[in-house]
C-alpha cells in the first residue's frame, strides 16, 4: 500500500516532516517548519511517501514545490511550478515512487495552468535528482551552468517563455577572494541549518564566515551558484554544495 500525505498549513504541527523527522527538537527542524508556513502563503506544496512495510507504514520520501516565482533556487521561472526536492530512500528506491511524486507535481502545476514544470539535475550528486527522472517523465533539457547543473522543463505551453539559470556575477565572486570561509544557507533544507551550527561551534581559526538569505529572491539571484539553499566560498572559489561532514569540510579546505 502506498499512501501520498500532503503537509499544508492545517496540519504541519501534528504531521512530521520526512526531513529529519527524528530530529524534531533541533534548530534545523524548527527553521524549517516557520519557513515552510511562510512558504504555503506563496503556494509551496510538500508531499510525504508513506509505504507499507510488514505491519508498519512508514515514510520513505518526499518533494517539495513551488510557483516559480517564489523558488529558492537560482532559477528564472516566473509563471512555471519549481521542485525543489524529490527524495525517495532505503529500499523504495527503484519501484517508481520518484515518477509517482513526480507526477502529482506535474499534475498539479497543470491544473494550475501554468507554462509548464520546471526541475533542476546534478550529476555529481546531493540531494538534487538525477537526469534520468526528469527524462523519463518528458522533460527537456532548456539551460545548464557550471560546475554540474542542468535545468529541465516539461512544456504545457509550446510558447511559453523559456525557464532559465541566472547568471554567476564573477564581480560579486571576487567579493570573497582573500576572504576565508564563507557559508552560504537558507532555511529551506533543514540539514543545512544544524550543519552550518555545527561548524560555527567547531571553529577555532576564525575564519568561517556564515550569510544567511532570508528571502526568495536573494537565493535566486544570488549570483554566486545555482543551487540558492547552501554552498561555500573559500577565498574567492566555491568550493562545495554539497551537505558533508565537519570533518571532510575541514580536509577539503584544509583547516
Amino acid at each position: 500500500m502506498v499512501r501520498i500525505l500532503d503537509v499544508n498549513e492545517k496540519n504541519i504541527d501534528e504531521q512530521e516532516l520526512f526531513c529529519k523527522k527524528t530530529k524534531k527538537k533541533f534548530p534545523g527542524y524548527q527553521n524549517k517548519v516557520k519557513w515552510m508556513k511562510e512558504r504555503f502563503k506563496e503556494g509551496l506544496k510538500y508531499k510525504v511517501l508513506y509505504v507499507q512495510e510488514g505491519n508498519k507504514e512508514t515514510s520513505r520520501g518526499m518533494i517539495e514545490y513551488i510557483p516559480g516565482e517564489f523558488n529558492w533556487r537560482g532559477i528564472q521561472a516566473d509563471g512555471w511550478m519549481v521542485i525543489h526536492c524529490i527524495w525517495v530512500v532505503g529500499k523504495s528506491k527503484g519501484k517508481g515512487y520518484g515518477n509517482k511524486l513526480l507526477q502529482i507535481a506535474i499534475e498539479d502545476a497543470r491544473t494550475q495552468g501554468m507554462h509548464g514544470i520546471v526541475g533542476m539535475s546534478a550529476e555529481k550528486g546531493g540531494w538534487i535528482p538525477k537526469k534520468k527522472l526528469f527524462i523519463s517523465n518528458g522533460f527537456k533539457k532548456v539551460d545548464e551552468i557550471e560546475p554540474n547543473y542542468s535545468l529541465y522543463a516539461l512544456y504545457f505551453n509550446k510558447d511559453a517563455p523559456k525557464p532559465r539559470f541566472y547568471l554567476i556575477d564573477k564581480q560579486k565572486r571576487n567579493e570573497y577572494l582573500d576572504n576565508g570561509v564563507t557559508i552560504i544557507y537558507t532555511d529551506q533544507c533543514p540539514y543545512i541549518i544544524d550543519f552550518v551550527e555545527e561548524l560555527k561551534e567547531s571553529d577555532k581559526t576564525g575564519r568561517f564566515k556564515t550569510i544567511k538569505l532570508n528571502d526568495c529572491k536573494k537565493a535566486q539571484q544570488n549570483g554566486i551558484y545555482p543551487y540558492g539553499t547552501y554552498c561555500i566560498i573559500c577565498d574567492g572559489k566555491v568550493s562545495l554544495y554539497l551537505h558533508q561532514t565537519r570533518r571532510e569540510i575541514n580536509s577539503i579546505l584544509n583547516l
